[in-house]
């Protein structure tokens, strides 16, 4: 029953009440001493049914207003999912596609009306499907956002790389319900990372170079973003105990500033001789290429930073370290004899500050792993890190 039904209804029991009061006061045998109380009774058993009805009028005022503001909420993020650049797909736990947008019927090369209903098997190539159907089955146990980068088949049988970052969304229970997919097409990233190096050098063509010895605080200008043509430098903050913070390197190739960074306190210390090159913000405001060069460097600093910080999390001092020293060796690693040696020489101060420990327990662990033989230094103390 709804509000004006409801009001209709009490209007004419309101009605029907004087009615009968009119009818009971003419009534012989009715005392005329109980007709005032039964009137009294009758009025506020009525005005508190009005009182009623208009508060449920008032509630569903609210709830229509409610309403109204949700369609409209849904409506703007299905505009969102529909209008995205990249592509986007909804399937089930076993990669059915419920829904798809725009972006990714065009990446697929088929209507999304078609999309609906089909897995996402369909889309890879025959000799690729087992490995996909593993990956599949990995993702109902993982509680992380997967990135998978496998060829995609589009319709009339093209090929195309796809990088796909699955995210998994679970009931109550912990139970896989959903697979969110982003679709991108890297077909052409290789193409474009090469024509980056091939203009590396026009970066720092007639620029001023800035030399920094080793040991040296950098300073930082929130309208300048630097970029470091030779060398590595430190990135460090500082907790409330003064004890430093490594956060990040920064070696040849890559950015940094204190406009990357939301930190008061943001220290920048080269640990060898460094070069380099200032860009400010009307520069890069002013160059689409210079723009996306520094874009693809301010994502490796990301990918980095990322990284750190999911080692901090580490239960174990042992497995943040091992996790720093390759992380280490993929970014500063050079290829001796003896194995992979890093470039620069860290203290185990340093380290420390990087595995959030302190600087007694690197000096056990890394004696530990000295005697195993998994390390070694050089004669600059230097760290090799064994085959």
């Amino acid at each position: 029953m709804n509000i004006e039904s409801l009001t209709k209804r009490t209007e004419a029991l309101h009605k029907d009440l004087a009615d009968l009061y009119q009818t009971a006061s003419v009534l012989a045998w009715i005392s005329p001493e109980l007709l005032p109380q039964a009137r009294q009774e009758l009025v506020s058993s009525a005005k508190m049914a009005q009182l009623a009805i208009e508060e449920l009028r008032l509630q569903n005022e609210e709830l229509i207003q409610t309403q109204n503001f949700l369609e409209a909420e849904c409506e703007h993020y299905q505009s969102l999912f529909e209008l995205a650049p990249d592509g986007y797909l909804v399937t089930n736990a076993k990669g059915v596609i419920q829904q798809a947008n725009v972006a990714a019927a065009k990446l697929l090369n088929i209507s999304k009306q078609y999309l609906v209903g089909k897995g996402m098997i369909n889309f890879i190539p025959l000799q690729e499907r087992q490995h996909f159907h593993s990956q599949l089955n990995q993702l109902s146990h993982s509680n992380t956002a997967k990135e998978l980068v496998i060829p995609l088949q589009q319709r009339h049988d093209e090929l195309l790389n796809a990088a796909l970052t699955v995210t998994v969304i679970r009931n109550p229970q912990g139970k896989a319900i959903y697979l969110y997919w982003l679709l991108r097409n890297v077909t052409g990233q290789q193409r474009t990372k090469s024509i980056t190096i091939e203009n590396e050098s026009n970066i720092i063509q007639n620029r001023l170079v800035y030399k920094y010895s080793k040991g040296e605080d950098i300073c930082l200008d929130p309208r300048v973003i630097w970029y470091v043509h030779q060398g590595v430098v430190k990135l460090s903050t500082f907790c409330e105990t003064g004890e430093e913070v490594f956060i990040g390197l920064a070696k040849a190739g890559m950015v940094f500033g204190s406009s990357m960074t939301g930190l008061n306190i943001y220290q920048v210390t080269a640990l060898c001789d460094v070069e380099l090159v200032s860009f400010d913000e009307a520069q890069i405001a002013a160059s689409p290429t210079l723009n996306h060069s520094l874009l693809l460097k301010i994502n490796q600093r990301l990918q980095q930073t990322e990284r750190l910080l999911a080692n901090c999390r580490r239960l174990h001092v042992q497995e943040r370290l091992h996790s720093l020293l390759q992380l280490l060796k993929q970014e500063i690693g050079e290829i001796v004899p003896q194995g992979t040696r890093l470039s620069v020489r860290f203290t185990h101060e340093d380290i420390a500050n990087a595995c959030c420990t302190t600087r007694v327990t690197i000096t056990r662990l890394m004696g530990i792993l000295e005697q195993q033989g998994l390390i070694s230094f050089d004669s600059k103390n230097h760290i090799i890190l064994k085959h």
